[in-house]
């Protein structure tokens, strides 16, 4: 009875909110200036996370057809503090919080149902590869998330060489194979080539380019390992019935979900015994009856893919196919645009920009808006778009539909 008590209060949420703005920066021009390093919040040659944030905002503003004043609510994403970014900005926001981009959007759904805002700004920058960034080695011994730490002495201090190993798993347990995980990487570079705002634009690789790349942590090859860049995204969720007003065709917000695996986190049980996928079952029996889909309803999806396995795991645990499926389920075109389930039709954080999660929700947008129409990066007559965030056994996954005047 519990849960049905909180699906129903799911569902009250459903459509309640739509996204009305969608705002990048130039991912290519990033790349090439972050490579000149020595970006400060002052700037030194490059623009540092504040100004990427800033100009995504304007953009995305500008795609909205709003002014700055209409945002009384604000989420910051990224290494920025509230604080200053709502300084920078020029914005006192009635509401502002801190977070990931779908934590941000729950975040922002629950305040907007609660008449905290009407109009929130979700803002992320991230000058990471001018300020080299560390993601991995002895320079993320603080790091939050304490397995890192905890495996440290074996070399294990990054998501790479835990990744690498719960696949690992995968192959001993089912048969998956490097060269069917390979069709993660070129099916993402495929779709960047497509994208002339993708860093790898223009840079198709093969599944024999994949299986001859070095060894990173092996299993992973070198395409199996996102890109590290500078540069911003923002996007912009308004009250329903406010957004129905507005320039664009609105995009609702019509399905949210959440849940962790924190017990023996640090133990890495949930990684190497289930894959996460309790999680990724708890989700999605909040998310798809919330939005009133299935599966065979999504007609893109996008997921967290800091790395190339994520894809194969988020499959399986949310039903698009079985238990030890995904490496034959990736294949043959299936997740490239055209295929089956078109997945990360920008070209992902593996081969567009890793925007930690943000990137993600523009494309998804603008593939509803049928923005690519007349191009072959165009998902045909897209209606449902699902993004998934799993990431240490933290899952959220959110559903837009493409919603009416």
């Amino acid at each position: 009875m519990a849960g049905v008590v909180e699906l129903d209060r799911l569902k009250r949420l459903k459509d309640t909110v739509a996204v009305i703005g969608v705002g990048e920066t130039d991912y290519r021009e990033d790349y090439r200036a972050g490579a000149r390093g020595n970006a400060t919040e002052k700037g030194s040659g490059t623009l540092n996370s504040y100004q990427l944030a800033a100009k995504a905002l304007k953009r995305a503003l500008d795609d909205a057809g709003i002014d700055k004043s209409a945002i009384d609510g604000l989420v910051v994403g990224g290494p920025m503090s509230t604080e200053r970014t709502c300084e920078v900005l020029g914005i006192n926001a009635s509401w502002c919080v801190s977070g990931d981009a779908p934590r941000g959007i729950i975040a922002a759904v629950q305040a907007i149902n609660a008449g905290l805002c009407h109009t929130v700004a979700l803002v992320y920058g991230n000058a990471q590869r001018s300020m080299d960034t560390a993601y991995g080695g002895p320079r993320v011994t603080d790091a939050g998330i304490l397995s890192y730490v905890y495996y440290a002495p074996w070399g294990m201090t990054s998501q790479g060489g835990l990744y690498s190993m719960m696949f690992r798993r995968h192959q001993l347990q089912y048969g998956t194979t490097e060269e069917q995980l390979g069709a993660v990487a070129v099916a993402f570079r495929k779709h960047a080539s497509m994208n002339p705002n993708a860093v790898m634009y223009g840079k198709p690789i093969t599944i024999e380019d994949y299986m001859e790349s070095r060894y990173i942590s092996a299993p992973f090859h070198l395409f199996d390992y996102c890109l590290i860049n500078d540069g911003g995204v923002a996007f912009i969720i308004q009250r329903a019935d406010m957004a129905k007003d507005g320039k664009n065709l609105p995009i609702n917000v019509s399905g949210i979900g959440w849940s962790e695996l924190d017990v023996d986190s640090t133990q890495l049980r949930p990684r190497l015994k289930d894959f996460y996928k309790p999680a990724h079952h708890a989700v999605r029996e909040q998310l798809y009856p919330m939005a009133d889909v299935t599966q065979k309803d999504v007609d893109v999806y996008a997921t967290y893919d800091s790395f190339s396995t994520h894809l194969l795991f988020s499959l399986e645990g949310f039903g698009f196919c079985g238990d030890g499926e995904g490496g034959a389920f990736i294949q043959d075109g299936r997740i490239e645009i055209g295929g089956e389930i078109p997945c990360n039709t920008s070209g992902g954080m593996l081969s567009e920009s890793y925007m930690q999660s943000w990137n993600h929700q523009p494309e998804l947008i603008r593939q509803l808006r049928h923005s690519y129409e007349g191009t072959e990066r165009q998902v045909q007559g897209a209606q449902v778009g699902q993004y998934v965030h799993d990431v240490a056994g933290k899952c959220l996954s959110v559903i837009y539909t493409r919603g009416d005047r």
